[in-house]
């Protein structure tokens, strides 16, 4: 399957601009499966601590919008996570989305709360449902941002037959290469792809996003990668290989 991973601007000035590109690139390319950063529709909310609960109306609105543009990417399938209000609670909601139908994956859990990122402030936690579900024809399992740090959740996807792990993130330049690390270690805990992408560029906030969108095989080698001057890469992977690496150490071994 092709699948295509992206940074797209932070600021939602540019968005357009961006998306134009990643329409592009995906019209060129072709592809199976578009991976979005986390809530790409709307500023950052969590940079500032102060919640404004019209705010994240407005933001969840743009998504809903935003999706409605999907159709754009020419019959591929989307990953990414929105921000929704649902049953009064504001979550972060991991989602696929496949020829018009709009599906939950799961509502991201670990939530930082700290300066730029005071997610438990603005939002609260999943119920801790991680289970895998079917994009683009292959067994998925999204880790949201954070999430990738938690591999025993991604692991638990590998025993579960995941063969890709769709990780939308909002990531700062400070720590650019610790994320990539994070990437290569879910991709072999689990014996999967792990395919993600990020916000781009300078925030309003000050925040300076670090980009650098990956797709990682199961033994961890890094196939591709984003930059400022290519921030759309598309590439074949084979979910054999996932497949096989399931039963090969470490993802063997018992708990």
């Amino acid at each position: 399957m092709r699948v295509t991973v992206c940074e797209l601007p932070g600021d939602p000035d540019r968005l357009e601009e961006g998306w134009a590109g990643l329409v592009a690139h995906v019209t060129a390319e072709g592809g199976d499966l578009v991976v979005l950063p986390e809530m790409p529709f709307s500023r950052w909310l969590a940079a500032t601590k102060k919640v404004d609960p019209a705010e994240w109306d407005a933001a969840a609105a743009a998504h809903a919008t935003w999706v409605g543009r999907f159709v754009e990417l020419g019959g591929a399938v989307v990953a990414g996570s929105s921000p929704v209000l649902r049953d009064g609670r504001r979550l972060n909601e991991a989602f696929v989305w496949d020829d018009g139908e709009y599906r939950v994956a799961h509502d991201k859990y670990y939530l930082p709360d700290e300066d730029y990122y005071w997610e438990a402030t603005w939002y609260e936690r999943g119920d801790g449902s991680f289970d895998v579900i079917e994009a683009a024809g292959v067994t998925a399992g999204f880790l949201v941002c954070s999430e990738l740090w938690f591999p025993d959740r991604a692991r638990a996807y590998g025993r579960a037959g995941a063969s890709i792990i769709p990780a939308p993130r909002a990531t700062p330049w400070s720590s650019r290469e610790r994320w990539l690390v994070a990437g290569r270690h879910v991709a072999i805990s689990a014996g999967a792809f792990c395919l993600s992408s990020n916000r781009s560029g300078d925030d309003p906030s000050g925040l300076k996003w670090a980009g650098l969108g990956w797709v990682i095989d199961p033994e961890g080698t890094v196939l591709a990668e984003t930059s400022e001057n290519q921030p759309f890469v598309t590439v074949d992977i084979d979910q054999a290989q996932a497949a096989g690496a399931r039963s090969t150490y470490p993802r063997y071994i018992p708990e």
